[in-house]
């Protein structure tokens, strides 16, 4: 059957096809009329959500929360927030309906409460926004003002569950930062009294008011030391030259004492060796003279050794005086390591009372916060637009019954005038004889002059 026979047989059967689709019509609007009308009643919600993380803080914008508009839809439609709506309406005690779950439910165990939350779940439609943050909230009933009743009541009950989904982790985060200011205190007071010990053990007040002051003695001690180095250099100098070099030896020859005694002895030498010219050695005054200028020479020799012990003396003492200075010096620059690294010490135990501080501070204040959270009753989630009774039932709609039953009358309509062909088969065009008698047809043209 090629498609101009099937548009010649519709065309033949429309009678049919035309009852049908009538018939389709009006069976689908009666039944429509007949059939219960259901209201939908819709409150819009509108979602200004920001997670924070009760712990640490942070805040994450719902936006960058991938699912969250599915994840409210999913609460909206949860089992809890049914059974709120039931308790907050009581409809529990209503005692029709308790009739109806006895004669529906023979099982005891199961709790009315639950069925009602679940039939009551079955009108309920949510429907979130694909460009912004609210959703719809929609119930279905045969009554208008109960269908905005519960409509209200869904939005209501999800608001006070989000609330309360908020605040247990706000308190359960109050909780645990109470424990962990207990034991941030606990460490602080431990730093604390470690502290306060190492001050004790090691006999310290102001650490660096002593490290200034030993500073400063080991400063002087060092300058001191270095000036004594050059003193005991230059006498060691001056002892080795004397011991070497006696009558050149500068101290030698600037000794006011042997200077006199030389002057003296030259004097005596040169009165001797004019008396000796003059008078023979067995002559009294020669004799005098001589005794004097042995005298002289002795005196001038035990000055000059005199001096030289002098200069090893001198040079003892520098040496001996330098060594103490240098064991002082030893002794202060130990002592400046030590407190120096007494003070590093004693730093690193203020820096753990200052981590600590800061620690408990940083978790007082979160606790603080937290604790706030916990008892705060305000919603992120508030009510754009409740819902009102409707004043025309979402369906049966029959501006949409009747255009849909038509098609489908003509539908069958056109299924049943093939049938109605497929009994009563009938030529109807020169493809039906070809087709039925296999004889074929010729056509003829006849041209006029």
């Amino acid at each position: 059957m090629n498609f101009s026979q099937f548009f010649i047989i519709l065309t033949a059967r429309k009678k049919i096809i035309f009852i049908v689709a009538i018939l389709t019509m009006l069976t689908a609007v009666i039944v429509s009329m007949l059939w219960p009308k259901n209201y939908l009643a819709t409150t819009k919600v509108l979602l200004n959500y920001k997670g924070v993380d009760p712990v640490t803080g942070t805040t994450i914008p719902a936006q960058l929360m991938p699912g969250f508009l599915g994840t409210q839809a999913d609460i909206i439609q949860s089992k809890s927030v049914g059974i709120d709506v039931v308790k907050k309406l009581k409809l529990s005690e209503i005692p029709s309906i308790r009739e109806d779950f006895e004669k529906s439910i023979k099982n005891n165990s199961v709790d009315i409460d639950q069925w009602l939350a679940e039939r009551l779940l079955n009108n309920l439609s949510v429907t979130p926004s694909r460009e912004s943050s609210v959703i719809l909230i929609g119930y279905k009933g045969i009554e208008p003002s109960f269908a905005a009743t519960m409509a209200n009541a869904f939005a209501d009950s999800y608001i006070t569950l989000t609330l309360k989904l908020k605040m247990d982790p706000a308190l359960k985060a109050s909780q645990y930062l109470s424990e962990q200011t207990k034991v941030l205190r606990e460490n602080l007071q431990k730093s604390q009294e470690k502290l306060s010990q190492y001050q004790q053990d090691h006999g310290l007040t102001s650490i660096q008011e002593a490290y200034d002051v030993e500073g400063s003695k080991l400063r002087d001690l060092s300058s001191q030391y270095g000036m004594m180095q050059s003193q005991s250099i230059d006498a060691n100098s001056r002892r080795n030259d004397a011991a070497k070099n006696t009558s050149d030896s500068p101290d030698v020859a600037q000794n006011p004492v042997i200077q006199n005694l030389r002057m003296s002895l030259v004097s005596a030498e040169s009165k001797l060796a004019e008396l000796g010219q003059r008078y023979s050695k067995n002559h009294p005054q020669y004799i005098s003279t001589d005794a004097e200028v042995s005298k002289l020479r002795s005196q001038l020799q035990t000055e000059i050794d005199r001096t030289v012990v002098s200069l090893s003396n001198s040079a003892s003492i520098n040496s001996q005086r330098l060594g103490d200075v240098r064991s002082q010096l030893e002794k202060q620059k130990q002592k400046v390591l030590e407190l120096n690294r007494s003070r590093s010490e004693l730093m690193i135990l203020e820096k753990d009372i200052e981590i600590a501080q800061n620690a408990l501070a940083s978790v007082n204040n979160r606790f603080s916060q937290t604790a706030l959270e916990g008892q705060s009753n305000q919603a992120d989630i508030s009510i754009l637009e409740a819902a009102t009774p409707p004043t025309s039932p979402s369906n049966p709609r029959l501006i949409l019954i009747a255009p849909f039953s038509l098609i489908i009358g003509i539908m069958l309509g056109c299924f049943f005038a093939l049938i109605a062909e497929f009994i009563d088969r009938r030529v109807r065009s020169k493809d039906d004889i070809v087709g039925l008698a296999e004889i074929p047809v010729y056509e003829y043209s006849v041209i006029k002059a």
